[in-house]
């Protein structure tokens, strides 16, 4: 139960608020040009290499927790997380196997024997790329805000809404890149993931997943 609680929450650490900010739904032909630009810039997504800061914000704590980090991404499936401030540590997932290094001391866990942790890892890849518009997962609300598009998913998996109430993705108007994610829990606490520096489909080495 422990490693299970451990890998649901790197899951949807990995996996902004927008209050004040004026939302525009998008009509049903504006989702499928949106959601057509966002596919076709996956599709086209080889590797990623980015920066990231977390900025996680818990309700009984004054401040919020921030780490930075790299995000190394390389298709179909290869993902390699890895904080450098204020800690340091890495999460690698490879061959449906979780590779965990948490300051020395290392992990693997098997995900292929659990159906659940399988799906959470697609997730994971298809949020990096923004090629995850699923409505047999997830109820969608697709808006404009400025330049940006918001995408909101509310899970329909109940035992994933027991740790996730709902996530958002903050797309580039420009490039329809994933710049943001949000994850909020079922308790309001929630977690911003932004990126920054990102590179994309320079050569990425294998050696990168190796834990």
């Amino acid at each position: 139960m422990k490693i299970r609680n451990q890998i649901l929450l790197l899951t949807f650490t990995i996996l902004s608020v927008f209050n004040g900010i004026s939302q525009t739904k998008l009509s049903e032909s504006e989702q499928t040009e949106f959601k057509t630009k966002v596919q076709r810039t996956a599709e086209n997504t080889e590797t990623i290499i980015s920066d990231f800061v977390q900025t996680k914000h818990i309700s009984v704590l004054d401040n919020a927790i921030t780490s930075e980090g790299k995000l190394v991404f390389k298709a179909p499936d290869l993902v390699k997380w890895e904080y450098i401030k204020p800690y340091q540590n890495t999460a690698i997932f490879k061959d449906d196997q979780l590779l965990v290094n948490n300051e020395g001391k290392r992990q693997n866990i098997d995900l292929s024997s659990n159906k659940m942790f399988r799906s959470l890892n697609s997730l994971i890849v298809n949020s990096i790329k923004g090629d995850m518009f699923d409505e047999t997962q997830f109820d969608l609300e697709y808006f404009k805000l400025d330049e940006i598009y918001l995408v909101k998913f509310v899970p329909k998996d109940k035992r994933l809404r027991k740790f996730i109430a709902s996530f958002e993705l903050k797309f580039s108007g420009i490039t329809a890149e994933v710049d943001e994610v949000k994850l909020i829990e079922p308790n309001a606490d929630y977690t911003v993931i932004t990126f920054q520096n990102r590179k994309v489909n320079t050569t990425v080495s294998e050696s990168n997943f190796k834990n």
